[in-house]
């Protein structure tokens, strides 16, 4: 039996009753035509899920009793933050989507010298509410219940300047670099990797990531498209270093 998973942006604690956001709350009573007494899942993002039933549904209301928390267990031990350069159209929200699954902790998305995304103050922070609403979306799929940090929009030389040295490898993956993800060493503050926009990093870019200590990461002879390279080197760091 398929399992429901509902985000929810609140405390849970055994024994509350509460009233699922509105969305959610649609999406249960309209699509999935759940009832009274049927069960759910809740995750807030502590790292939990919580069984739940469902008290009263209504078209516009749905009230649950939240039961016990269980701890999900699935994160991977690889901690890795995306740092994406905005790509194009529904290409990004392609990107957030699967990198969720592929259990990213962090997305920063980065404007870079050649990208063609321009992002004033409000279109900024209606993709960032979009972006993370895709993460939650994503979350209640995989079944995680941590849910991956999305910061907004930020030029790559701005994201540089306030990085913290902890200690992550860090990362660019770059057309013919030599650097194999099979020989690459993680400490447990885990990875940064840097995908460039549909044109690619450009020399000012690669020079800013190279003075900060950022290695180029090769993935093979061809040159994969925005949305399928960060994609691609997640998978393989996964497998190679995290959830294998």
């Amino acid at each position: 039996m398929r399992t429901i998973r509902i985000h929810v942006e609140s405390p849970l604690a055994e024994g509350a009753r509460l009233s699922l956001p509105a969305q959610a709350a649609e999406h249960v009573a309209r699509v999935l035509r759940l009832q009274s007494g049927d069960p759910l899942t809740l995750f807030n993002g502590d790292g939990n899920d919580y069984s739940a039933v469902i008290e009263q549904c209504t078209k516009r209301d749905v009230a649950v009793q939240v039961g016990a928390a269980q701890p999900a267990g699935n994160e991977s031990p690889l901690r890795l933050t995306l740092a994406q350069a905005v790509a194009r159209g529904d290409k990004m929200d392609l990107i957030v989507q699967k990198a969720t699954e592929l259990g990213v902790a962090r997305i920063v998305p980065l404007l870079t010298e050649r990208s063609e995304v321009k992002l004033d103050a409000a279109r900024a922070e209606k993709r960032l509410a979009h972006w993370r609403a895709v993460v939650a979306s994503a979350c209640e799929q995989s079944g995680r219940a941590y849910v991956p940090e999305v910061t907004a929009a930020q030029p790559l030389s701005a994201w540089l300047d306030q990085l913290p040295d902890d200690g992550a490898l860090r990362l660019a993956l770059l057309p013919g670099a030599a650097v194999a993800a099979r020989a690459l060493q993680f400490g447990p503050a885990g990875g940064l990797l840097v995908i460039g926009p549909e044109g690619g990093l450009g020399e000012r870019d690669v020079q800013a990531l190279t003075t900060r200590g950022f290695v180029g990461l090769g993935l093979g002879p061809r040159i994969l498209r925005t949305e399928t390279a960060g994609l691609a080197a997640l998978a393989a760091l996964q497998a190679l270093h995290g959830d294998s």
